[in-house]
């Protein structure tokens, strides 16, 4: 668009750019570009809605729809976002438990070789007495995945539900990364020993009861497949 000026010398013509010209076009790299990003975005934005929804339903009273797709919310849930509301209503730990484990390996020749009982508690107790920013690993995992167990399972060692199976599994995963950890040879199976021991009550009152004897629990020994090299 040109804009036509007067002065002394004549009229002078200027060029102005056009209000209705076409924007410049993209370059097909740049157009590429802005459509992952929103297609990031909106991906991004239903994961959450996703996510919200489950949790809420898990957290929600039970209902037709939560009753439903119970096996779709767990399997979201269990055992990463599970939801814990202690916080609001704190319930101490009145047990110190002691998960220990132990491996074994079967040779070509069909010998077993276990190894020594090593406590995995007391690894995360010194990770997290010598450390001023203990992680949520060495604090909580191990101690969750056994409530989780002992939840889904309780006083029987065989997996009833999905979820049994998961927490299962779950469990047994930790304790044989922490196992091949120690790099102590290659192992096939291992098995976990829970030792309870009740935490006594403050006072004087507690000083004249006897104490609880521990509470020895024994798993079954579970094959690893991924540490079994």
């Amino acid at each position: 668009m040109k804009e036509v000026q007067h002065s002394e010398s004549g009229p002078v013509v200027q060029e102005r750019p056009d209000a209705t010209a076409a924007p410049p076009k993209l370059s097909r790299g740049a157009r590429a570009l802005k459509s992952g990003l929103c297609a990031t975005v909106v991906l991004c934005l239903v994961a959450s809605v996703v996510h919200v929804l489950l949790v809420f339903l898990h957290v929600a009273p039970a209902n037709t729809i939560s009753k439903r797709y119970s096996p779709l919310i767990n399997s979201w849930v269990y055992p990463f976002f599970e939801q814990n509301w202690r916080l609001f209503a704190p319930d101490p730990e009145s047990v110190n438990r002691q998960i220990l484990a132990r491996t074994a390996h079967t040779g070509s020749d069909g010998s077993v070789q276990v190894s020594p009982w090593f406590d995995l508690t007391a690894v995360d107790r010194s990770a997290v007495v010598h450390d001023p920013f203990p992680s949520h690993t060495a604090q909580n995992m191990l101690r969750r995945a056994w409530a989780g167990y002992v939840d889904s399972h309780g006083g029987d060692d065989n997996a009833h539900t999905e979820r049994a199976l998961m927490m299962q599994k779950y469990l047994v995963n930790i304790a044989a990364d922490r196992a091949a950890a120690r790099k102590n040879g290659p192992f096939d199976f291992i098995q976990l020993r829970v030792v309870a021991r009740s935490i006594p009550a403050p006072g004087p009152a507690a000083g004249n009861r006897p104490p609880t004897p521990a509470e020895n629990r024994l798993l079954p020994w579970w094959k690893v497949t991924r540490h079994g090299k």
